[in-house]
């Protein structure tokens, strides 16, 4: 992937040490058990973002004069394991420079090493995971790095909150929280949903969209496209609030498989990216300094880090 400025931003908002956003693409397909592609996702998706207006009606915004800088791709990929060891490392990097930390991948493999580096950092975080599958097999293939475990992990550490759900395996339901779990089928039918779901959320919550989540007929580009999604406006209503309500601390968004005769779905990948940057800074001035207010003293308690605060990149 050649290095260029996120959506073709003017130099002076893409500098590392006056951007207050940090994106991250992660080309990886490793673990993707159907239609591989998800390794093409982060170009397309920064291809999009080029052909995308910058002013966002919504919130009477241009929230790139925030500055965002485009990080070198992860693209260790010579196991899962390195691959997320290797987001981790990246991620946390860019936590402790005081950022946005954003990412996009690949699969949603990719997460359970940006997760990890938020909760590293951040106390008692809540995960809002926003997806189409449960993703919360402990082993599968062979690997605890396989996107069908992507937020396994996170079960077990965090806060976690599973929204658009309605794709899982039956050993899955003995990890799930289905208190804490919005099933598809369920959501349709229920007008309090949003409002129940935030509730369940702690002060500082990191979100993964994995984009099967919306509906096939808006978003057919995945490489596990599932009926009855989510969609667009019922989604933008939910993130809004969430950014309303709670420190949103950071986000990655995975799954973009994208071919060759449908660009919608790489539109839609790009919009949703920077109206969530937008619902972040609506209401910081380009001159305010960013603060996302990390614990330095969160940096080092997980025992299985592998990331030192001296370590340079």
């Amino acid at each position: 992937m050649s290095k260029k400025t996120y959506a073709g931003i003017p130099e002076e908002y893409s500098k590392l040490d006056s951007a207050k956003i940090v994106l991250i693409p992660v080309p990886y397909d490793g673990t993707s058990t159907w239609q591989k592609g998800a390794d093409k996702g982060p170009e397309a998706f920064l291809n999009a973002s080029e052909n995308m207006e910058l002013y966002d009606i919504e919130t009477e915004t241009e929230v790139y004069q925030q500055g965002v800088y485009l990080a070198d791709a992860v693209t260790e990929n010579s196991s899962p394991e390195a691959m997320v060891d290797a987001v981790h490392q990246a991620t946390k990097k860019y936590i402790k420079r005081n950022k946005f930390v954003t990412a996009f991948g690949g699969e949603h493999s990719i997460s359970i090493g940006t997760i990890r580096a938020f909760n590293e950092c951040f106390d008692n975080l809540t995960v809002l995971q926003i997806d189409a599958h449960a993703d919360l097999r402990k082993e599968y293939h062979g690997s605890k790095c396989n996107h069908a475990c992507a937020v396994y992990e996170a079960s077990q550490n965090t806060n976690l909150i599973q929204v658009g759900i309605r794709s899982m395996d039956v050993v899955e339901t003995t990890v799930m929280d289905k208190e804490k779990t919005y099933f598809a089928h369920e959501m349709a039918i229920d007008d309090t949903w949003m409002d129940s779901a935030i509730d369940q959320m702690t002060e500082n919550v990191f979100i993964t969209i994995d984009l099967d989540a919306f509906d096939p007929s808006i978003m057919p580009s995945t490489g596990t496209p599932e009926p009855g999604g989510l969609l667009w406006y019922e989604t933008l209503d939910f993130l809004k609030q969430i950014f309303a309500d709670k420190n949103v601390v950071g986000f990655d968004i995975v799954e973009l498989c994208p071919n060759d005769t449908e660009k919608s779905s790489d539109f839609l990948a790009a919009k949703l990216y920077y109206k969530m940057l937008s619902y972040k800074f609506q209401n910081e001035g380009v001159e305010d300094e960013f603060d996302n207010s990390f614990d330095n003293s969160n940096l080092n308690k997980n025992t299985n880090s592998k990331f030192n605060e001296e370590d340079e990149y």
